[in-house]
């Protein structure tokens, strides 16, 4: 299949689309330490299952020491280091300013690519890169109506350019750990085994184990971090690591960054936010790039 990188790529912004506003859901009402790990943990439920019935394997053990390095480090910054900033940044200042911040992390990925694994983009998907980054900041650059529910603030934007580090670096890392791995769900399943139990070491120390426990007697919170964790971790992670085994690692992010354009109907029904000319301009823009990326 020609394209199949690109469409897996682009299936991964729908994904995180889904799951980013689950998770803020589900983060308002338990708090983000608590959907960071709760979540991790539903997600590693599925894969036993997949790896269980594809392979006879609870866990990955048939993957070389070498990918198990990589894709450990690249659990460490993505799924700790990153969603720890990021999740927080969602509590912060919402899913639609946070995913603005996180656009620098496909220019951020294309870089390290190029300097560390020897990627190269043409002009054409360099403008098209552009064209879709400027569309999507566009977007998410335009100035909340008076009231509406979250406005930007230097503790979130900071939190969010976090876990846009995170990201980009984890993204870099597991591409040469996927060389020795069964498929990506296996390459996932070793980075979400390295991030929860990150974060369950981390809320050992702090004492926050209580707060989880909460959060798992909460109906509402858990059916929402299902859904994000099936649609996130599991699903759209899987597909993005499946689109840097054919794509450069710059370009899959760039397709996964369409999740702000994504989310505007949806934040225009849970937040109330209204949806302008120029969200709606905007969004024809990243579309464009996208179509540039095809080319």
């Amino acid at each position: 299949m020609n394209y199949a990188g690109e469409l897996a790529a682009l299936a991964t912004s729908a994904c995180f689309t889904a799951s980013s506003l689950s998770f803020a859901l589900a983060g308002a009402r338990v708090g983000s330490l608590a959907v960071n790990i709760i979540r991790l943990v539903m997600a590693l439920l599925a894969f036993m299952v997949v790896g269980l019935v594809t392979t006879g394997e609870l866990f990955p053990c048939s993957a070389t020491p070498a990918a198990w390095l990589w894709l450990s480090l690249s659990g460490l910054a993505g799924f700790f280091i990153g969603d720890l900033c990021l999740f927080r940044a969602f509590v912060e200042i919402g899913p639609r300013l946070s995913m603005l911040v996180m656009a620098l992390a496909p220019p951020l990925t294309a870089l390290g690519g190029w300097l560390a694994l020897g990627e190269q983009l043409t002009v054409l998907k360099l403008a098209g890169m552009a064209l879709t980054l400027g569309g999507v900041a566009w977007v998410v650059t335009e100035t909340p109506e008076h009231g509406a529910t979250h406005k930007f603030s230097w503790r979130g934007g900071v939190l969010a350019f976090g876990g846009c580090l995170g990201q980009a670096a984890g993204v870099l890392l597991a591409k040469p750990g996927m060389q020795g791995v069964a498929s990506p769900f296996a390459a996932t399943e070793i980075r979400l085994l390295t991030g929860l139990g990150c974060f369950l070491v981390l809320a050992a120390a702090l004492g926050w184990f209580p707060q989880v426990a909460r959060g798992c007697r909460d109906r509402r919170a858990l059916a929402q971090m299902g859904l994000g964790a099936l649609t996130g971790p599991f699903l759209g992670v899987s597909l993005l690591l499946f689109a840097i085994t054919r794509i450069p690692t710059g370009l899959a992010q760039t397709f996964a960054s369409l999740t702000p354009v994504l989310i505007i109907p949806f934040s225009a029904a849970l937040y109330r936010e209204r949806v302008s000319w120029r969200a709606l301009l905007g969004a024809l823009l990243a579309f464009a790039g996208v179509a540039l990326l095809f080319c």
